[in-house]
């Protein structure tokens, strides 16, 4: 015979799970009439005659559904609920607790114990039947959290396996990215040269390098794509090909004399012919920042170029800072834009500092940002530092100060020092 929870609709047998309910009672009489209208509705029953016996059941069979009598010679109704909430199970088993009329005042206590629901002795059939479908849908709704969970368990293991792989690829595009700034370093005799180059995260959009020209003269850059991480890292390594001293024949930064020996362009020209191939060549949505300068190693003259890079610096021998540069559109944002170029002097022991806006933007102590005028105070008191020694003290000292775990954005610079 057909259950009555099949009989509305003929599929819901095929769909919904048999729960096993377990009954407990003292009274083998008053289990045997729940047990029956139990069986008749088409739930799978197994019985119990004390909470102990009950507790054993539990850990034999994990039923679906509870029905236990409150009061229980040995361990109440109360009792075996707290006992069977600590039952270690996957699922959730929803508890119904029948009490006396009497007993109605501790249905508080019922609950507190554990208890999802109660019943008032003598039962009533139709309510005891709308309780059970009540406890149904809970441990369907239970049932359908579970699965979701385990689909995201799933779906998180797969992200984290991915995320691994990706980490794993940007530590080796750190390295690639790093590798760019090949010397930290040079001698030229009457003058030297020291980078630094910091990102943010795994990769950045900073670049600076240097490229000599002949015996007396080099030429410095700095570049900062807008924004950092993979695809600002893309376009920097793209834009290192262009500016690659290994390849004076693509280096756009380089011309050739009568004799065919390598020369360098003029700031403003190397500026227009960036632009010109971004927005023609590259077509991409970044821009970035640039400031380059010639150099005459001999007689401390320079010609230089800012084309939205943050003013370089001269710091002089006596430790005075003087900002130069005349501003200027960044590359990438308008066709046919102009660049204007400015000249000046660099005596012995004097020194120019181009740094990316990594670190007047780098976040102080007191909620503020570092600044220009932050930075002066923080490279007069390194004024006596010399060579790498000064960079690698500045990231420090933004370190220090910064009051976040890393740089907010790319920290790069590179520094021409004449000799004394």
């Amino acid at each position: 015979m057909q259950s009555d929870r099949a009989q509305t609709d003929p599929s819901a047998a095929s769909r919904l799970p048999v729960r096993r309910v377990l009954v407990v009672d003292d009274n083998p009489f008053q289990r045997r009439i729940v047990s029956a209208m139990l069986s008749r509705w088409g739930y799978d029953v197994v019985e119990a005659g004390s909470g102990v016996e009950a507790l054993s059941e539990c850990a034999a069979t994990a039923p679906d559904m509870v029905i236990s009598d409150w009061m229980m010679p040995g361990m109440d109704g109360v009792e075996f609920c707290r006992a069977f909430r600590q039952l270690a199970r996957e699922d959730y088993g929803y508890f119904i607790l029948l009490t006396s009329k009497g007993e109605k005042d501790h249905v508080a206590e019922g609950l507190n114990s554990g208890a999802d629901d109660f019943l008032t002795k003598p039962l009533n059939p139709v309510e005891l039947r709308a309780r059970l479908r009540a406890g149904e849908r809970i441990l369907s709704m239970q049932a359908q959290l579970q699965d979701k969970n385990r689909q995201l368990a799933v779906a998180l293991s797969d992200l984290q396996a991915i995320q691994l792989l990706i980490d794993s690829d940007l530590v080796e595009a750190r390295k690639l990215q790093q590798s760019l700034v090949r010397e930290r370093f040079r001698d030229f005799g009457p003058a030297q040269v020291s980078l630094a180059l910091s990102p943010a995260g795994h990769v950045g959009g900073d670049l600076v390098g240097f490229i000599p020209v002949g015996e007396d003269c080099v030429v410095l850059y700095a570049i900062d794509v807008a924004g950092h991480g993979i695809s600002s890292a893309l376009m920097t390594a793209r834009l290192a090909g262009y500016l690659s001293a290994s390849a004076p024949e693509q280096n756009l930064a380089l011309t050739r004399g009568a004799e065919g020996a390598p020369l360098a362009r003029p700031p403003a020209e190397v500026a227009a012919r960036l632009n010109a191939v971004v927005l023609n060549d590259m077509r991409v949505d970044h821009f970035f920042t640039l400031a380059l300068a010639i150099c005459d190693l001999t007689s401390g003259e320079v010609s230089l170029v800012q084309a939205g890079h943050p003013h370089p610096l001269i710091q002089h021998r006596d430790g005075r800072l003087t900002e130069v540069g005349a501003g200027g559109l960044p590359i990438g944002l308008l066709h046919d834009a102009s660049y204007d170029e400015v000249r000046f002097q660099l005596a012995p022991g004097d020194r120019l500092l181009i740094l990316s806006d990594g670190v007047t933007e780098c976040p102080g102590a007191h909620g503020g940002l570092l600044g220009e005028d932050g930075l002066k105070v923080v490279l007069s008191g390194l004024s006596e530092v010399r060579g790498p020694a000064l960079l690698d003290s500045l990231i420090w000292t933004l370190a220090e100060i910064n009051p976040q775990p890393d740089f907010p954005d790319d920290i790069s610079g590179i520094m021409l020092e004449i000799g004394d």
